[in-house]
């Protein structure tokens, strides 16, 4: 099934080149700024450091759901900023939007508190307010994304990612980026654009999240420059993608993270569709990409089968000490895309075994890359030819088994997005077991 929907969604996606994917044919990096790729970060100069951020007393510091309303809208018109939202195991049918700033939605029960679209409403949660978190549920059956973090406050174009006009060029001086957010534990599936959507924002922690059944992708981050990003500790499956990076650069890592039996398990492009091409400077370590060549997941992605890492135009990227295999076409993918050479990427100290190609090379430039201490693994300029299962429709999509809840979710005080997203030790990242 290609909706217009769906064919909307993959516009912003890059296609990859014919000589790359079309089968049968040819197919040391930094964060710029304030500090190497691989070492220490804090975030933006002015946040606020660790530490739990208690709510203060008094009404509207706390609300819960059912017992002071029911609705998450109505709880989020009654919080405070700084407050706690905190929500009993139900399902919410409806989109709420947390506006205010430092304010932390949080269900009791990962599994139990669920946000669901019915197929019928566009997002799930809809974050604008600085510093803002979600965490501890689950957003499902949305028409475009189930968690959405960004600085674009005109509810049209939020409303219009389901109908194509919200991946036009970001207009950064009207929508400044949104400082500060987090996602955590939060279990998104069947939505049929991502699962938890990150764009036009900054200072960030996407963390020990599960996302299934997306027909783009199950985590994405985009338009943000420097991103002051982290995504760590995630799994994504039986996606189209499973994380996926557009003209997002500069300070962002992609840490611990497990991208299997998705379509492809990730993808770093730049993109003109966007704004802030091209792509550079992000860090991709101690990650496992295997197995991503799921006949069951969403075709919608037009960008090919059984990739475990694609970077379409990407420049200044660190791929190091990542599991990548059990991919049918290539394990590593590095190709220009028009108007965007991919160039000054490192590629090193991967465990790159049992692909259809284990590294692929076909940017026009092939010195411009440097790979190296990547073991056995065979370099090509082609994929290996991978008939293209047709896939499913992002509905149909087995709903997944209950997921890791948070500690002590229905007692612990509320800690707000500031100062991220804090130390980052990418070197500590080591290559991941398999399975």
């Amino acid at each position: 099934m290609r909706s217009n929907l769906i064919q909307r969604g993959m516009a912003r996606r890059v296609v990859w080149p014919a000589m790359v994917l079309l089968l049968g044919l040819a197919g040391a990096a930094g964060c710029s700024g304030r500090q190497s790729a691989a070492g220490p970060a804090a975030g933006p100069a002015g946040g606020a450091t660790g530490g739990a951020a208690r709510a203060g007393a008094g009404e509207g510091a706390v609300v819960r759901v059912p017992q002071d309303t029911r609705s998450l809208q109505k709880a989020m018109d009654r919080v405070r900023p700084g407050g706690l939202v905190l929500v009993s195991p139900g399902v919410y049918r409806e989109s709420v939007t947390i506006a205010k700033p430092r304010v932390v939605l949080r269900g009791t029960d990962r599994s139990g508190v669920v946000v669901d679209g019915e197929f019928r409403r566009p997002n799930g949660v809809i974050v604008t307010g600085a510093g803002s978190v979600v965490e501890n549920l689950t957003v499902r059956n949305h028409l475009a994304d189930g968690v959405l973090f960004t600085g674009v406050t005109d509810a049209r174009l939020q409303a219009g990612r389901a109908g194509g006009s919200a991946n036009d060029s970001l207009d950064t001086e009207k929508f400044p980026p949104l400082q500060g957010f987090r996602a955590s534990y939060v279990t998104a599936h069947n939505n049929a654009l991502h699962g938890i959507y990150v764009s036009d924002a900054q200072a960030g922690v996407i963390d020990h999240s599960y996302a299934s059944g997306q027909a783009d992708s199950g985590i994405y981050v985009g338009q943000c420059q420097p991103c002051w990003t982290v995504v760590r500790d995630n799994v994504t499956e039986h996606n189209a993608v499973g994380i996926e990076v557009t003209n997002a650069s500069e300070q962002l890592w992609l840490l611990g993270n497990r991208a299997s039996r998705n379509r492809i398990g990730l993808t770093v492009n730049s993109s003109d569709v966007g704004t802030l091409g091209p792509q550079h400077g992000a860090v991709v370590a101690g990650d496992a990409f295997t197995d991503n060549n799921d006949a069951d997941s969403p075709d919608q992605a037009d960008v090919g089968f059984g990739i475990g890492i694609g970077t379409g135009g990407g420049r200044d990227n660190l791929f190091q000490q990542n599991l990548v295999s059990g991919n049918r076409a290539a394990g590593i993918v590095i190709s220009d895309v028009q108007g965007y050479p991919a160039t000054g990427n490192v590629v090193r100290d991967n465990s790159a075994t049992l692909n259809g190609t284990d590294l692929v090379l076909s940017a026009a430039d092939r010195t411009g890359n440097r790979l190296s201490g990547n073991g056995r693994a065979v370099v090509a300029r082609r994929l290996t030819a991978v008939p293209e299962p047709p896939g499913v429709s992002f509905r149909n999509v087995p709903a997944p088994p209950a997921q890791q809840p948070m500690p002590q979710a229905a007692t612990q005080p509320p800690q707000p997005a500031v100062g991220l997203p804090g130390t980052v030790e990418a070197q500590s990242y080591r290559i991941p077991r398999s399975g």
